[in-house]
């Protein structure tokens, strides 16, 4: 198989003969052997029995359905699973994204030798509402993950099959595909301008809680690579930092209070300075922390996944 194109979707009823068929002359036009994967994330307006009769005309274009609305992360993964070809093409099924732009995105996969390759929507007919908060949040990734790409949120994305099976994507990161693959070892990572249509089915999908989620799950991942596999260094460390921090309060009240002694000068008690009970309590936050991180090193080592790692290629073994 040389390319799947993945698409998650919900409620798309009314797009799906429109995009199979503009798949299908783009495709075909290519000359590559291909599927098409969509990805029914609970939709109630009919799209799994429209994904059903496309099936049924063309054993190409391939279906899942999940329970109930997971959200485009779960979605995604289930269709990465799935997927079998040597480039896997994500894009949305809103006609949004433009399936004419397929065959640069598989050139500049097989030919010039990306990992990874973003669209960029350059011109967009999206609403202030999302346009702007979306240009605050690719600024803050940008900054953040140190992959600078102009265009995180784009759905329309090209990747090396490898890529796809050595990631993981749930909540809300599938805005992060990018980040989440450098630090798996990817780092050609592209980027291509790519068309933007206006929507002309339905509404969008956008809302600012997506938005608020996002900036969390960039927070999630970058502790997790960081520490995933070593929490002591991030529960040691602030708790050690701490405690060491509460000591050098206490040691300065004593001090303090010594040094009045000394010169025969009237100095209240220790325990009656406010700044006594604020340093007592951080020590114990930070007694806490180096705790908290035995635990999380307990639990990592008794976790299947912590010698996990990706190999490319074996030689005489």
């Amino acid at each position: 198989m040389d390319i799947s194109v993945v698409i998650p979707l919900i409620n798309e009823r009314e797009s799906l003969p429109e995009l199979a068929a503009w798949l299908d002359r783009v495709l075909g036009g290519m000359g590559v052997r291909y599927e098409v994967i969509l990805v029914d994330d609970g939709s109630r307006d009919g799209s799994w029995d429209e994904i059903q009769r496309l099936h049924a005309a063309d054993p190409r274009v391939k279906g899942i359905r999940l329970g109930r609305n997971y959200g485009k992360s779960p979605a995604l993964n289930e269709g990465f699973r799935a997927a079998q070809g040597n480039v896997v093409v994500t894009m949305d099924a809103d006609l949004q994204d433009d399936p004419d732009e397929l065959p640069e995105l598989y050139r500049m996969i097989t030919q010039e030798g990306f990992d990874l390759v973003s669209g960029w929507k350059k011109k967009r007919y999206d609403p202030l509402s999302k346009t702007i908060p979306t240009k605050l949040f690719n600024w803050t990734t940008r900054r953040v993950s140190g992959v600078h790409l102009h265009d995180f949120n784009c759905g329309l994305k090209a990747y090396r099959k490898a890529v796809v099976k050595s990631i993981e994507v749930y909540g809300e990161m599938h805005r992060y595909i990018p980040f989440i693959a450098k630090k798996e070892g990817f780092h050609r990572i592209g980027e291509k301008v790519v068309k933007h249509h206006e929507r002309k089915y339905g509404n969008t999908k956008f809302g600012l809680d997506r938005f608020i989620n996002g900036f969390l799950d960039l927070l999630t991942i970058t502790f997790v690579f960081r520490f995933g596999k070593k929490p002591m260094h991030f529960f040691g460390a602030m708790g050690t930092l701490m405690f060491f921090l509460g000591s050098l309060i206490i040691l300065w009240l004593l001090g303090d209070k010594l040094w009045h002694v000394y010169n025969h000068e009237r100095a209240r008690l220790v325990a009656e300075n406010p700044l006594f009970f604020i340093a007592l309590a951080i020590m114990i936050i930070g007694s806490q922390l180096f705790l908290a991180g035995f635990v999380a090193e307990l639990v990592a080592r008794n976790s299947p996944e912590r010698n996990a790692y990706r190999v490319d290629e074996r030689l005489g073994l």
